[in-house]
């Protein structure tokens, strides 16, 4: 607990990539537990629990500046919630370095699908494009799997899907990425708590102090260029990628 308590200042970190990525801050997460000593099931289910307080402040805050449309953040919102319970019960059959090997797979991922240059031109928030629901609904699914499966938020692989795929400009994408976010870890956390999976007092400390900050910035994200944002995204999936990959091989190694 010591160990955590001095560590702690990386949740404020969490909220504010969460904030202003849409993301839930498990990449700041899991590998903060894993380095406390956590066994790797145990990290990513501590890690989505701590999700759940950091994305729900940042939706409110969207919510509350009225930047958040009800219909599909309902769409991407249920999709989550529905796959995160889903793959929650998955992961108990997946060995420990299965899981941190997919999720350097998935931050490699990220690191090819960020483009810069892929972004809206408009300035106008008004003029945001209304985006399908079917193809909003498969990629809330990668909410829950990352929430279920991996202890990250997903939203590293959603909000590049989102501006490439559906075309949608990059803070809206965040905004809806957090959402997502947000009800896939909630449903993926309430299994794990039920079945004594994560550890409920480590996250509720990150998770309650991640929170603060994921409010505060995601009140300032209008602030942030799109083009920015994404490379910020690249440079962190880049650099999770290759610490899961070690991660992972040193637990192939052991096995």
């Amino acid at each position: 607990m010591l160990q955590l308590l001095l560590l702690l200042p990386l949740g404020i970190l969490a909220g504010l990539l969460s904030g202003f990525l849409g993301i839930g801050g498990g990449l700041i997460f899991s590998p903060l537990l894993l380095a406390l000593g956590l066994e790797p099931h145990q990290a990513l289910a501590t890690s989505t629990l701590a999700i759940v307080p950091t994305t729900a402040a940042g939706s409110w805050a969207h919510w509350r500046q009225g930047r958040l449309p009800l219909q599909p953040a309902l769409v991407i919102a249920l999709a989550a919630l529905a796959s995160g319970l889903a793959f929650a019960l998955v992961g108990k059959v997946l060995a420990g370095w299965h899981l941190l090997a997919v999720q350097a797979l998935v931050y490699a991922l990220v690191a090819v699908l960020v483009r810069p240059r892929q972004q809206s031109t408009s300035a106008d928030e008004s003029t945001d494009p209304s985006p399908e629901l079917l193809p909003l609904a498969l990629v809330g699914c990668i909410a829950g799997l990352c929430g279920g499966l991996l202890g990250l938020g997903g939203g590293l692989v959603m909000v590049p899907l989102m501006v490439a795929w559906l075309q949608l400009p990059m803070h809206l994408a965040i905004r809806l990425s957090t959402v997502a976010v947000l009800l896939a870890s909630a449903g993926a956390g309430s299994l794990f708590v039920l079945e004594g999976r994560g550890e409920l007092l480590p996250a509720l400390l990150l998770g309650g102090l991640a929170a603060v900050a994921a409010k505060w910035a995601a009140s300032r994200l209008q602030r942030v260029s799109p083009r920015q944002l994404a490379w910020l995204l690249r440079i962190l999936s880049l650099a999770l990628a290759i610490d899961s990959s070690r991660r992972a091989i040193t637990l192939w190694l052991q096995a």
